[in-house]
C-alpha cells in the first residue's frame, strides 16, 4: 500500500476528521473489510463509515469494490474479515432481509423487480397493506400509497401497469420508490442516475436533499463526477479493491478525484482525433415504424463518427435496432456501400457488416455465465469453426488477443463474465464486434456506467476504428461526450429527427432546443 492510499485507513478516524460535523457519531462504520473471489481480491481492509443525514459519494473505476462492497453491506456478499456497525453496535448482515432489518436499502445497479407485476406490487413486495379480511391485499390502499411516493419523487408513472410495460427511466424510479418506502436510515445507490433525464436527476436530487433534512444517511455510487459535487458532502475513493482517501468534497475538485480514482492524471477527458471521411458506408432512407419512428432519413461515412442525441423515449434506440434487424420495419430502405439490402435478422445484419453494443450489456450484449473467450468468439463462430466444430485453440488465442489490446481485466479468458466489473464486461461486447471487423458500429450509451478511465480507454477505441475507416453511430444521453466525440450530430424527439448539427455548430442549448421539440 503506497502512502496516498494509507492516508485513511483508519475508518474511525477517518469518519471523525471529515465532514461538516465532527462531533456526530456515524451512523455505519465499515473496518477491514475483505472479500475475494478466485483468482481476484475485490476488497483488501477497506474501511468506510457514514454519518447521520449524510450525503457519502463512494466512487472508483470499475473492479475498485464499490459494488461489492454495498453488496456485503446489503447481505448480498459475504465479507471473508472485517466488522460493521450500525449506530455503534457490531451487526452481522448474512442476508437481505436482515439488512432491512438493521434499516439497511440498497438501489442496486440491475433492477431487482418482479417484471409482470404492477409498479405498486414492486414497491410493497413482501409488504402489502392487508384489508379487513385475513389473507387478503388492499390493493386500493396500496395503489394510494405508492401514488404518493411516486409523486414526491415527481414523476408520470401509472402504479397500476406491470413493471415490464415501463420504460427504463420509469423502472428506475420504481426502485427508488421501493427503498425509500421503506423508511430506512441508511440508502445506498448504485448508479441510479444512469438512466435519467435532466429532469428526473432533478427531481431525485430534490428528494435526497429532503431525505438528508429528515436524517437519513445516502451512499451515492456514480461514475459522473459532475453529480458528486453537486449533491455529496463527502467523497470516498477506493482503487484496486483498497481505500484511497476519504475527503470533503468542498476541500478537494475533478482534477483530484481523477487522479485518486485511476493514479495517475488523464490529459484529455474526450481524446477526439479527426479521422478522414470516406464513402457513404451506411444510409438509412425513410425508415418508418407506426407509432414509433417516422421518415428517419440519414447517412454515415467511413471514419466519421455520428452522434444521435435526443431525450429517454425519443426512438434512438429503436433506430439502432431497425437498423440491426432486431426490430422489423413497416417501410424504408437500408443502403450499405451504396446499395439497397433488406435485413432480415440480426444474424444477417452481422454478415452484412453491421455491428451493435447494446444499451443493456448484461441483458442483451453478454451471455454472463459463458467465459470471457466464448463471449468474444460469439458473433463470428464461423471464421472459428472446420467442419462445424469450434477450434478452441485459435478461439483461445484471438480472445487473448483481445484482452491484452484493449486491456481488459481478467485472470484468464475462461473466466466467466459475470464476474467481471461493468467496465470490463463492455470491453468483452467491444472486443465481440471488433473481431468480426463491422464496416458500421453501432455504440448505444457504450460509457454508461463506465468510469472516466474507462471512458478513456473506450474514446481512444472510437477513435482507432474510425481511423480504420469504420463509420460509427454514438448513441449517447451525456451530452458532453456527444459534443466531444462527434463530427455530427442528429437530434431526436418523439420518433423523428427534429434537427441535425454540425461539430462546430452544435452546443449544449442548441441540442436540447431541438430535443424538446422546440426547434
Amino acid at each position: 500500500m503506497n502512502k496516498e492510499q494509507s492516508e485513511n485507513t483508519d475508518g474511525r478516524q477517518g469518519c471523525d476528521m471529515i465532514g461538516a460535523d465532527v462531533d456526530m457519531k456515524p451512523v455505519l462504520e465499515m473496518r477491514s473489510i475483505a472479500k475475494a473471489y478466485p483468482g481476484v481480491i475485490a476488497l483488501s481492509g477497506v474501511d468506510f463509515c457514514v454519518r447521520p443525514g449524510e450525503i457519502h459519494a463512494l466512487i472508483g473505476e470499475n473492479g475498485a469494490g464499490k459494488s461489492t462492497l454495498m453488496k456485503i453491506l446489503a447481505g448480498a456478499e459475504t465479507k471473508d474479515a472485517g466488522h460493521i456497525f450500525i449506530n455503534g453496535s457490531e451487526v452481522h448482515i448474512d442476508s437481505p432481509q436482515e439488512a432491512m432489518r438493521q434499516g439497511v436499502a440498497i438501489i442496486y445497479q440491475e433492477f431487482n423487480l418482479v417484471p409482470y407485476m404492477s409498479a405498486a406490487e414492486n414497491i410493497f413486495l413482501g409488504r402489502e397493506p392487508a384489508s379487513v379480511l385475513p389473507g387478503i391485499i388492499d390493493f386500493g390502499r396500496m395503489y394510494s400509497e405508492a401514488e404518493k411516493i411516486i409523486d414526491e419523487l415527481g414523476v408520470a408513472l401509472n402504479v397500476r401497469a406491470p413493471v415490464n410495460h415501463l420504460s427504463v427511466a420509469q423502472q428506475q424510479m420504481v426502485e427508488i420508490a421501493k427503498a425509500t418506502s421503506r423508511k430506512s436510515g441508511i440508502i445506498a445507490m448504485d448508479e441510479p442516475s444512469a438512466t435519467l433525464t435532466e429532469h428526473e436527476l432533478e427531481n431525485l436530487f430534490a428528494l435526497m436533499r429532503r431525505l438528508k433534512s429528515e436524517g437519513v444517511s445516502i451512499i451515492y455510487i456514480s461514475h459522473r463526477l459532475e453529480e458528486i459535487f453537486q449533491i455529496a458532502d463527502t467523497v470516498t475513493v477506493l482503487r484496486d479493491g483498497a481505500l484511497v482517501a476519504t475527503k470533503s468534497v468542498a476541500d478537494t475538485d475533478r482534477v483530484d478525484i481523477i487522479k485518486m480514482m485511476v493514479g495517475r492524471e488523464l490529459e484529455e477527458t474526450y481524446p477526439k482525433v479527426q479521422a478522414e471521411h470516406r464513402g457513404v458506408a451506411l444510409e438509412v432512407r425513410n425508415i418508418n415504424r407506426e407509432g414509433v419512428l417516422k421518415d428517419i432519413s440519414f447517412k454515415v461515412r467511413s471514419g466519421e463518427i455520428l452522434g444521435i442525441a435526443g431525450l429517454v423515449g425519443a426512438g434512438r434506440t429503436e433506430v439502432a435496432r431497425a437498423i440491426f434487424g432486431a426490430d422489423a420495419i413497416d417501410s424504408g430502405e437500408i443502403l450499405i456501400d451504396s446499395k439497397p439490402v433488406k435485413i432480415r435478422s440480426s444474424r444477417h445484419a452481422i454478415s452484412l457488416g453491421i455491428g451493435l453494443v447494446t444499451e443493456d450489456r448484461k441483458a442483451l450484449g453478454l451471455v454472463l455465465g459463458m467465459a470471457v473467450r466464448e463471449n468474444i468468439s460469439l458473433a463470428n463462430l464461423r471464421l472459428l469453426s472446420r467442419l462445424g466444430f469450434i477450434r478452441r485453440a485459435k478461439e483461445r488465442e484471438v480472445a487473448k488477443a483481445y484482452v491484452e489490446d484493449i486491456l481488459i481485466k481478467t485472470p484468464s479468458v475462461e473466466q466467466a463474465v459475470q464476474n467481471l466489473s461493468g467496465g470490463n464486461q463492455q470491453k468483452v461486447v467491444l472486443a465481440k464486434w471488433l473481431f468480426t471487423k463491422s464496416k458500421a458500429l453501432i455504440f448505444d450509451e457504450p460509457t454508461r456506467g463506465i468510469d472516466v478511465g474507462a471512458k478513456a480507454e473506450i474514446y481512444q477505441l472510437m477513435n482507432r476504428l474510425a481511423a480504420d475507416g469504420v463509420a460509427i453511430i454514438m448513441i449517447s444521453s451525456e451530452l458532453p461526450e456527444v459534443l466531444a466525440m462527434s463530427d455530427r450530430i442528429l437530434v431526436m424527439h418523439e420518433g423523428e429527427i427534429s434537427g441535425e448539427l454540425t461539430r462546430e455548430d452544435a452546443t449544449q442549448e442548441r441540442i436540447m432546443h431541438l430535443a424538446t421539440g422546440e426547434g
